[in-house]
């Protein structure tokens, strides 16, 4: 197993993308710790993970909030003994289809500061634990909007920009320290909203490489590698999951 022993840390845990990294962190070997807003949803998730044979465990944890998300890293170091990897998956709504010259400040600043916020918090949480340990990894999640040039996307190109931008910056000042911050720029994905409307999923498609959007397992098993030590030399890193939308 790619993860065997080691401790995981998963933001958003309840939601498309954080469960499915949750289950497979677990399938690999970790134990993992399901963090967000709703126990019910969490313990959905930890309940299926150890009916498979793995360990989870779940806590409400504000993502946004310091105190929350510093309290939390420092009882799952206690407990387990380290935090080997910390993945954030937590999501904002985001309001888009509106042009920037009418957007109202505060609808484009909203994911600016929602999503750096929540990255910031639950990173430097992580760094500051690992930087201890002498070993760790932090993966964010980005999204193609960071280098698109597609209009009316409101904040969210700049919110993912800047996630970019802050993993980049974490990885910079913490690698000699053994801590690797490494980031996955997804593109959209349609089983995390099967309600999306088939024109809108057909422009998206058209401009990918590959003729088709990302899979839930694709992220799931891309995060499993990068916390791995297979992936030991990567840090400061975007790793392209847009299926060719955009070429790096």
């Amino acid at each position: 197993m790619l993860l065997e022993n080691k401790n995981a840390i998963v933001y958003g845990a309840a939601g498309p993308i954080g469960s499915a990294v949750a289950r497979a962190f677990a399938q690999n070997g970790a134990r993992v710790f399901l963090a967000g807003r709703t126990l019910a949803t969490l313990e959905e998730v930890a309940d299926g993970i150890r009916e498979q044979g793995g360990k989870a465990e779940v806590a409400r944890v504000d993502a946004l909030d310091k105190a929350s998300v510093d309290a939390h890293a420092d009882s799952v170091a206690a407990a387990a003994g380290s935090i080997d990897v910390s993945f954030n998956a937590v999501g904002f709504p985001v309001v888009q289809n509106v042009p920037l010259t009418e957007i109202s400040v505060d609808d484009f600043l909203s994911p600016i500061t929602s999503l750096c916020r929540t990255h910031f918090l639950t990173a430097t949480a992580a760094a500051r634990q690992m930087a201890e340990q002498g070993a760790g990894v932090i993966i964010t999640l980005s999204a193609s909007s960071a280098k698109e040039t597609r209009h009316e996307m409101g904040g969210f190109s700049l919110a993912n920009a800047a996630i970019e931008a802050l993993t980049r910056a974490l990885a910079g000042e913490y690698g000699r320290r053994g801590v690797r911050v490494v980031g996955m720029r997804s593109n959209f994905t349609p089983q995390t909203y099967p309600a999306a409307p088939d024109e809108m999923v057909a422009v998206l498609v058209k401009d990918t490489l590959l003729g088709r959007l990302p899979l839930l397992a694709e992220h799931a098993a891309t995060a499993v590698y990068l916390a791995s030590a297979g992936a030991g030399a990567m840090s400061g890193a975007m790793v392209n999951l847009t299926c060719g939308s955009i070429i790096d």
